[in-house]
């Protein structure tokens, strides 16, 4: 079977995506680690996944890593400490994004999917110029559409992952949902990691032919677009227990603020129908908010 190379494989997006390659089994997942003797990399190993180490700032380490495959899944982390705070305004993101997109071109990649998002600035007509985690992401987006490597971009919105991870917070009566800069009627685009993995297959098995129109489009991968007063009232059903959204003023981190302020005001994929019709056609399954609360926060939180 022709390989897939999964970056972030260990992680909430690369592991969707390994998980979805298993499961169709038309590719041969390659799961691609920094670290192939920690306890994640261990767990792929057992399972029978070729586990092969790769370094993001390493570009001879990603050819090898990336060998002998058909197409490789790729994504950066803006929050690593080698890039965020390592790197001025994290511009070491779009080092190793450039560095894998280089990588892939040189090993004959003939299919690259991208986990990105469609630049903040640019949205914004420069009115949100320094949401660095998202732009970078569109600038290595940018420099893959560039570059001559077959190419589909998976965006994503505000992981509803993070609900479960971070943004859930204790109180005497329940718990609180803190968002810096956000009206209580301000939108936002959830994603479901566990969407990525489908929508990730939808393109792997659609990208060879052209009248599915996959090849140097961006699909925003949207599993819900509601308030976070609404979410918090569906968990808040879900786990009996009071959970309440509450606007702060600021989160500690001027990038953090910034990105909230941007999304409440400009909004991400306002305009994408829920599910993303165009996925959908190429056969894509999505989850519901309410499904994504049943699976991840009812067992840690009831």
């Amino acid at each position: 079977m022709p390989i897939i190379t999964i970056f972030g494989a260990t992680g909430k997006q690369g592991s969707a995506v390994l998980n979805a390659v298993l499961a169709d089994g038309t590719f041969t997942p390659r799961a691609v680690s920094r670290k192939t003797d920690s306890e994640s990399a261990k767990q792929l190993k057992s399972k029978g996944i070729e586990v092969v180490k790769g370094d993001l700032y390493d570009t001879e380490s990603l050819k090898a890593a990336i060998r002998g495959s058909e197409a490789v899944f790729g994504v950066t982390n803006f929050w690593d400490s080698s890039v965020f705070p390592g790197t001025p305004n994290g511009i070491g993101e779009q080092e190793q994004g450039k560095n894998l997109v280089n990588a892939a071109k040189e090993e004959g990649v003939k299919f690259f999917i991208w986990s990105g998002l469609p630049s903040s600035k640019t949205l914004s007509n420069g009115k949100y110029p320094t949401v660095y985690h998202i732009d970078h992401k569109a600038a290595i987006w940018d420099y893959l559409k560039a570059s001559g490597v077959p190419c589909a971009a998976l965006d994503t919105g505000y992981f509803a992952d993070n609900l479960w991870n971070f943004a859930l917070q204790k109180t005497d009566t329940g718990y609180i949902i803190p968002v810096p800069n956000y009206p209580a009627t301000a939108t936002q685009s959830f994603t479901w990691t566990r969407d990525i993995g489908s929508a990730a297959l939808a393109l792997l098995r659609n990208y060879t032919d052209p009248s599915k129109g996959v090849l140097g489009k961006a699909f925003p991968v949207v599993t819900a677009i509601m308030t976070f007063k609404q979410v918090a009232e569906k968990i808040s059903a879900a786990i009996g227990k009071e959970v309440k959204f509450t606007a702060v003023e600021t989160s500690g981190l001027a990038e953090l603020d910034e990105m909230y302020a941007y999304q409440a005001d400009i909004g991400m994929y306002k305009d994408t129908p829920v599910p993303n019709p165009e996925l959908v056609a190429l056969g894509a399954t999505f989850g519901t908010i309410d499904e994504a609360i049943a699976a991840e926060i009812v067992p840690r939180y009831s």
